[in-house]
């Protein structure tokens, strides 16, 4: 493991405080490996905790091969959300990021703890309260969207905010792999994705970033948001933009950049 988490966790954690992107940590050190930029990301994670900040959930990232193409990465990521990031109002404050991007996700709201490390889709279920549409808007502390895979699970997957509707729904009451999702800019159809985008079945999703975040001692708990990963590519979000993501019978979410 590098020698130089704190270094390049201090990094980040000003890069976040100063709105100020820094240059790729894969470009300052090729040799970082994932286990080095998942102790970054939890170095800055206790770190926020212990100034108060509340772990609100999960969320596992670049699920869709839409956006590993878009990003150049082969894998998924994987990080931690805040009550600070929850903006289900659906107002967003575009001055509070460096370069928002946002996506349709389906989320899941858990009523019992998860973990053990051999979490299936069907114990997602039975631990899930209920589903709802969501936005994740991720921003990067990496100039400019530089990332590989050890850049964004170091900088906490690129989690910047997220927005939950209001229309909640059992998981036995939706077919997830099958819900069709429009994403709008501005009134303007922008992209589509469905939910087998995301490893085939959200559910399925949530349960491999279950198994993954317990190798690093990570679990799930009861009452924690899990953004399942995006159903297509990134939309770039700017000051004045609306934004609706329109999932059929599943329900609406809807986002504004203020």
């Amino acid at each position: 493991m590098s020698k130089d988490i704190k270094k390049y966790a201090d990094m980040l954690y000003e890069a976040e405080r100063t709105k100020t992107a820094i240059e790729p940590l894969t470009e300052m050190d090729p040799e970082l490996t994932i286990d080095d930029a998942y102790a970054i990301q939890l170095a800055n994670i206790e770190r926020v905790v212990g100034e108060g900040q509340v772990i609100s959930g999960k969320k596992i990232g670049l699920t869709s091969e839409g956006i590993q193409k878009q990003l150049g990465v082969d894998e998924p990521d994987y990080g931690h959300l805040f009550q600070s990031m929850d903006c289900s109002n659906g107002l967003c404050s575009i001055d509070e990021l460096i370069s928002a991007r946002i996506e349709g996700e389906i989320a899941f709201v858990l009523k019992e703890d998860l973990g053990g490390g051999n979490v299936t889709a069907e114990d997602v279920r039975r631990a899930t309260d209920y589903v709802v549409p969501a936005f994740e808007i991720v921003d990067s502390r990496v100039a400019d969207w530089r990332i590989k895979l050890i850049d964004t699970v170091s900088d906490n997957a690129s989690s910047g905010r997220y927005v939950l509707s209001e229309q909640k729904s059992k998981i036995d009451e939706v077919d997830l792999p099958s819900v069709e999702m429009k994403l709008y800019k501005n009134g303007e159809l922008v992209n589509e994705g469905v939910g087998s985008a995301v490893l085939g079945d959200p559910a399925e999703a949530v349960a491999w970033l279950a198994n993954k975040l317990w190798g690093y001692g990570v679990s799930f708990f009861k009452g924690e948001v899990i953004l399942s990963g995006a159903l297509s590519a990134t939309v770039t979000a700017e000051k004045g933009d609306e934004f609706m993501a329109d999932f059929g019978d599943f329900g609406t979410v809807h986002a504004r950049f203020v």
